[in-house]
């Protein structure tokens, strides 16, 4: 069985590198993913935020790279709350529910424009750019 998880989105902050006692990096950053739509001509849209953690040379490359706003494809898997089974989920301080999608990405693609970030952040850290890539879609 296979599960995947693939979004496209903008970060919402810098990202956050760590090293594990292992001596691994981690890099967390949050990527807001949109959708639009029209109902009876009123424009509707919704924004759903996922917290993406990678691993490894990827996580190296990617904070070395990444800046808030920066456009990325993300593909990997969603991690799940391990004691609900569902997103981790939280009550705020005005006491209103909240939910956070987390997932684990095996490959990071930089979207942004030429000249600001064009470097790739494949697992295999591959230096080349978006036009040397096959691009998935």
């Amino acid at each position: 069985m296979h599960q995947s998880l693939t979004i496209i989105g903008n970060l919402g902050k810098d990202p956050e590198m760590r090293y594990l006692p292992s001596g691994s990096a981690v890099t967390n950053f949050s990527v807001a993913t949109s959708r639009t739509w029209k109902v009876d001509d009123e424009k509707k849209e919704e924004t759903v935020w996922f917290r993406v953690a990678v691993w490894g040379k990827q996580a190296e490359t990617c904070n070395k790279y990444l800046k808030k706003g920066s456009k990325v494809f993300c593909d990997g898997r969603l991690t799940i709350d391990q004691e609900t089974g569902g997103p981790r989920v939280w009550e705020d301080g005005d006491g209103n529910w909240r939910a956070s999608y987390e997932m684990s990405a095996f490959k990071v693609l930089f979207l942004s424009p030429n000249g600001t970030n064009n470097e790739s952040g494949e697992q295999n850290d591959s230096s080349q750019t978006l036009e040397e890539q096959e691009i998935p879609f």
